[in-house]
């Protein structure tokens, strides 16, 4: 490991915004930071606070030659931590975990512990057996076991219901289903595409409250910070791209209960929608690992990246659960430009949309470059269908 007085950390998947806020939060406080992204124009390898960079081979479709590469490029520079940010890249490391852990520190829990998180099914029973509300489910897992799961020879199931992959993250293989022939459409096709799922009973829209953590060793929370989503994309459900810090100490107890449960350390997310027919807060799934929104967080005054940075190479990190409310943030590039394009009524949401009077997650005058960063990084996809799937999220 790094033995040189300046801090030096390794930041991966150096396209996305939450990689872009922990490059500029530790490059601020001195650290070397490189970042590391399997093409070179990426938005984080812009910025001003970025020292170096690595292109490695895609995680998505060479796993394993994406795990050499960096394997070999942690014993080789020297880093203190190194900071995976997507499912792609975090699982395959942590497969590997005590491999890397010989010359650098993964900052997340063990492999067998994340997965609890990871598989909704796994949180969701956690949840249930500690009396954390959720939605009804029906833990049906493949298709050939969805007739003798929902029961449809007695009880249909109440529709809507919602059939989402068992793993998994935001709106993606997420969809509403009306009735037993679209349940049937959709979950054959969630097979197929993604493995097991689940059905669960649908939540009508309400508030989604995210509970944004850090827990020590002894899975004590440390810090802290709440959001609640104002604009997303897709409207109907996904990432936020417009939201602003809150205090919800319902939605906070319930989230340290479950991620205590769970033996939690590192960072993760709990996010919430609040029932409209009850008032209460109920569970949607974990993050476990650095969210989307994370420029808010440290924004409010809860710098996650140094504070975990400060966890996993001290042993030790004291509590403080303070953070500033009211505090909002934009994504902007391209999130909410995509929310205000899906709106059926754009001139009714014009007027919120020009409201530019606020901090972002990309636009920075301290840190400009990410932005063309990010508008080469665009031009470098614009032909690639996959990409542009993975950004045009279909609605609910």
């Amino acid at each position: 490991m790094n033995h040189s007085n300046m801090p030096k950390v390794l930041v991966l998947d150096a396209q996305m915004r939450n990689s872009l806020a922990i490059i500029r939060s530790l490059g601020k406080r001195g650290f070397k930071v490189d970042a590391g992204e399997e093409t070179r124009f990426a938005t984080g390898f812009f910025s001003r606070y970025c020292a170096d960079y690595i292109v490695y081979p895609s995680p998505t479709k060479n796993p394993e030659e994406f795990t050499a590469h960096v394997l070999d490029v942690v014993k080789s520079r020297d880093y203190d931590v190194i900071f995976p940010m997507t499912d792609a890249t975090v699982i395959p490391i942590l497969k590997q975990k005590d491999e890397f852990s010989e010359h650098t520190i993964v900052p997340f829990a063990d492999y067998q512990t994340v997965v609890k998180a990871i598989d909704k099914s796994q949180t969701l029973k956690i949840a249930m057996e500690n009396e954390i509300p959720c939605p009804k489910t029906y833990f049906a897992g493949y298709y050939d076991d969805l007739e003798e799961t929902l029961g449809v020879d007695s009880v249909d199931p109440e529709y809507p219901v919602v059939v989402k992959p068992a793993t998994g993250f935001g709106a993606r293989g997420v969809f509403l289903c009306n009735s037993a022939n679209d349940l049937i459409e959709r979950c054959r096709y969630v097979q197929d595409r993604y493995g097991q799922f689940i059905v669960q009973e649908y939540i009508p829209k309400g508030d989604e409250i995210g509970v944004y953590t850090l827990f020590d060793h002894n899975s004590r929370c440390c810090a802290l910070s709440v959001q609640k989503r104002l604009r997303s994309y897709p409207a109907s459900g996904g990432p936020s791209t417009l939201r602003e810090t809150i205090r919800d100490d319902i939605a906070v107890k319930l989230a340290n209960r479950l991620l205590t449960a769970m033996g939690w350390s590192g960072v993760a997310m709990v996010e919430f929608r609040v029932d409209p027919r009850d008032g209460i807060p109920k569970l949607m799934e974990v993050n476990p690992r650095f969210w989307g929104s994370l420029q808010l967080s440290i924004l409010s005054g809860v710098d996650f990246p140094h504070l975990l940075y400060k966890l996993v190479t001290d042993g030790h990190l004291d509590s403080d659960l303070k953070y500033d409310v009211g505090v909002r943030c934009r994504w902007l590039l391209p999130g909410d430009i995509l929310w205000f394009m899906s709106t059926p009524d754009k001139r009714k949401n014009l007027r919120e949309f020009v409201k530019f009077n606020t901090n972002y997650d990309i636009l920075s005058r301290d840190d400009p470059a990410p932005t063309i960063g990010f508008t080469l990084a665009v031009a470098r996809y614009i032909f690639d269908r996959e990409m542009w799937d993975f950004i045009l999220r279909k609605p609910i």
